[in-house]
């Protein structure tokens, strides 16, 4: 008799990690492992020495830090309160059934590869608005492919793949990159002071990465991934729509669209009464829109709901599925039904993700990359190879874009710039290289958001990190290629990445 393998669950899986996690810090801070790195004084402009080394969690002081946090880093969460948010909103389009006939209307006569190329190419144009387009995109793609009558782990799954491996990709530029762009100047500047990056510094490159990589990733997903998933079983009453539904089609998505009208004029500065919503103290455009003290920025989760409440609700009372103050109340929980799983799965992720950031040892590896960049003699294509796979293997442990621009700008941006390599595409191979791996890690912030919905849709068997992270194997190595072939291939034509910028800068000349 052939024992049947046992799957761990998620969260098994994330507590095992935790574990690891511990014992694997202590052992390392026993050896005394560190690392040194350089990085830019903001305030003089001088380039500093930093040491990091392993802090042990198994100790005293580790547990007393893991006890004392373990709460208030599960309410901080970053996914946790945005996601549960959003789902208030889905859930009232979900049960007043105007995401059933929308959806109908849009997959029932198109094709299934472009409707997957729409929402590919959604998912990569929302990496503008940084993280948020997880809790947000994610359960739409699901609902997009259940109700187009397909398996909606294949939603899930092209979502994931376009959002983390698509993060590099902002044909505009983000509020991620705006922050990354000061790292890149001020190591820039100890080379050249009069050095200046324009805002639209990766403009073409970007533009030619959206195209390919939503071809390219449609293609995967319809070639090599529903082929994998079990056929979904659809009805003919599914494809029915009445006339009534319609017309609430019709008053959800004008009343949604006023509504739009009026918060995209209180975005714009300088006209009558408009620009309430931005950070009126900020220089450039994007961090008036997005910075840390922009009121869109702060109310854009509590802004997107409400959009999707006006609309669900303009539906609900046109086609009468919502008729009184119970169906109300009904609609506004009915994403929640069965969240408490999702709460404990994001609980011990969260649990894993702040054990591992206080050890360092994330932070050691990519110190570590850095010192081995510095010391390489490469230059050109050699040089823009090995960075790019040395910040992919750093970016597994240590996920955050300004955290390891912080460690490795210092060193990267004057390797390049020393190489003849302009500033701005040393910082275009950094977020390209970072995007390889982020749907590869646990210990990327969303990829616990993807395993829980995941969860939530795979009915056929026992969900495991490992299977959903097989998943995206196939997305990650073809975006590898991409990016290195668009990156190498650029540098050696050297036509402009964006307006006025280019691959190459002779320093000094």
């Amino acid at each position: 008799m052939f024992k049947t393998k046992k799957k761990l669950s998620p969260i098994v899986s994330f507590i095992i990690l935790i574990f690891a996690t511990i014992l694997i810090s202590g052992f390392l801070h026993l050896l005394n492992i560190q690392s040194e790195y350089t990085s830019v004084n903001k305030v003089t402009g001088e380039l500093v020495n930093n040491v990091v080394e392993v802090k042990s969690l198994f100790s005293t002081s580790g547990i007393k830090h893991i006890v004392t946090t373990a709460v208030s880093g599960f309410v901080n969460f970053e996914p946790l309160g945005a996601l549960i948010i959003v789902l208030i909103g889905i859930g009232i389009l979900e049960k007043t059934g105007f995401l059933k006939t929308f959806f109908t209307i849009l997959t029932r006569n198109s094709k299934k590869n472009t409707i997957t190329f729409i929402l590919v190419f959604l998912c990569l144009i929302f990496s503008l608005l940084g993280n948020i387009g997880f809790v947000i995109m994610l359960p739409l793609g699901a609902l997009l492919f259940k109700y187009g009558r397909r398996n909606p782990l294949g939603g899930i799954i092209a979502t994931f793949a376009s959002l983390s491996f698509g993060a590099g990709i902002n044909v505009f530029l983000s509020a991620n990159d705006s922050s990354l762009l000061e790292l890149t100047l001020n190591a820039a500047h100890t080379l050249d002071q009069n050095y200046a990056i324009g805002t639209f510094f990766s403009l073409f490159i970007m533009i030619l990465a959206l195209i390919i990589v939503s071809i390219v990733f449609t293609t995967v997903t319809e070639k090599k991934i529903m082929p994998r998933l079990p056929r979904y079983e659809s009805t003919e009453d599914e494809l029915k729509i009445t006339n009534k539904e319609l017309r609430g089609l019709i008053i959800g998505l004008g009343a949604g669209i006023l509504y739009t009208l009026l918060i995209v004029y209180m975005i714009i500065p300088g006209l009558p009464l408009s620009g309430a919503l931005l950070d009126n103290g900020a220089t450039k455009y994007i961090d008036m829109l997005f910075g840390a003290n922009s009121l869109f920025n702060k109310g854009f989760i509590f802004i997107v709901t409400m959009l999707f409440v006006i609309v669900g609700y303009g539906y609900g009372l046109m086609t009468k599925t919502i008729k009184n103050s119970k169906d109300v109340t009904e609609s506004l929980g009915y994403s929640l039904d069965g969240i408490g799983s999702i709460l404990v799965l994001l609980f011990f992720a969260s649990l894993f993700i702040n054990v591992f950031e206080e050890s360092q040892i994330g932070t050691v590896i990519v110190a570590s990359i850095s010192k081995i960049i510095g010391g390489l003699n490469f230059t050109g294509a050699p040089l823009i190879l090995m960075t790019v796979i040395l910040v992919g293997i750093g970016n597994l442990f240590l996920p955050g874009s300004l955290s390891k621009w912080q460690i490795l700008s210092g060193s990267l941006v004057t390797l390049f710039m020393n190489a003849s390599i302009s500033p701005e595409f040393s910082q275009v191979t950094f977020v390209a290289a970072e995007s390889l791996t982020n749907g590869l890690t646990p210990l990327f912030l969303y990829f616990a958001v993807y395993i829980a919905f995941m969860e939530k849709y795979n009915t056929n068997e026992t969900t495991t990190i490992s299977g959903c992270t097989k998943y995206m194997v196939s997305y990650a190595t073809y975006i590898s290629i991409i990016w290195i072939l668009i990156l190498i291939g650029w540098y050696l034509i050297g036509l402009p990445i964006g307006i006025g910028s280019y691959p190459g800068v002779i320093y000094g000349a």
